[in-house]
């Protein structure tokens, strides 16, 4: 038995090694003939009701201005109203046909059951339209600090509460409507849910719990609803500045810009990919 294991590790690794390289350039193209497929056969979003979460800043809000530019109708959900509605005005300015604001805080399931329920304003488009189309959970905080420094470990429920139990509550209300709409939810995780980093422990498990659960709903849903998990790098917005990454590490980071993001995540939703890695293209100033 030790003399078979003895060949067997002297022989596999060259036969494995040459299979790949016999194998692995038709995977490739056959990977690139796909994505030229679900290029050409893109989903048009005009006229298609989407609900972005965390839409007052950062990835969300140009993720509404790029819906915006495709003609799609939003709903923009936040908890800064005054900067909801600006984010609202500007989207109409690039060629959203309709766009209504809902102030409301994710983390509480009481408030997203309000959105989906009896939110006047919500309830009147949904009227009109019927159906949501793509749902995208994008709302998120991070608080930096190392573990073992917390003094109140009760504190970072915040995070969990935002980052993941506010994705399932969306998505938890969203599922009557993406069913009648075969549509789409677009979850927004991060590479720090695979690539951790100190004093990031609880921002990078939420982003963990996000990825863990989209997958799964992907397996339970099928082709009824379909979904794209995003795992974003570092992206240049509210998040990234202040504590999160001083001026001095920043200096050394590729942050991609907020606009490029959300351009790649809306070319990617639509293109029906199931994930979306967006990579750092250049490096911030």
């Amino acid at each position: 038995m030790d003399l078979i294991h003895k060949v067997l590790n002297i022989v596999l690794p060259p036969i494995t090694l040459i299979l790949l390289l016999l194998f692995f350039p038709y995977f490739l193209v056959s990977k690139f003939i796909s994505r030229i497929k679900r290029s050409i056969n893109s989903e048009k979003v005009a006229g298609k009701v989407v609900l972005i979460t965390g839409a007052s800043s950062g990835i969300g809000e140009y993720l509404a201005y790029e819906y915006a530019r495709r003609g799609a109708c939003l709903a923009l959900s936040a908890r800064r109203e005054e900067r909801l509605r600006a984010v609202a005005d500007k989207a109409r300015e690039l060629g959203s046909p309709d766009v209504i604001v809902i102030a409301t805080d994710i983390s509480k399931i009481e408030f997203m059951c309000k959105v989906f329920h009896t939110s006047r304003c919500f309830t009147m488009t949904h009227r009109v339209y019927a159906i949501v189309d793509h749902l995208v959970n994008n709302a998120g905080v991070a608080h930096i600090d190392m573990f073992e420094d917390c003094k109140q470990i009760s504190d970072f429920a915040t995070i969990m509460n935002t980052n993941f139990w506010g994705s399932v509550y969306a998505s938890h209300f969203a599922i009557p409507h993406l069913r009648k709409s075969k549509g789409r939810i677009v979850g927004i995780s991060s590479i720090a849910g695979w690539c951790s980093v100190p004093r990031m422990s609880f921002y990078s498990a939420s982003k963990a719990a996000i990825t863990s659960f989209y997958e799964t709903l992907r397996a339970e849903f099928g082709s009824d609803i379909r979904i794209t998990i995003v795992t974003p790098g570092v992206v240049e917005s509210e998040m990234t500045q202040g504590d999160f990454l001083s001026k001095g590490q920043m200096d050394f980071v590729l942050a991609e810009s907020t606009e490029r993001c959300a351009k790649a995540i809306v070319d990617s939703a639509c293109r029906g990919d199931r994930i979306l890695v967006a990579q750092s293209t250049k490096k911030s100033n």
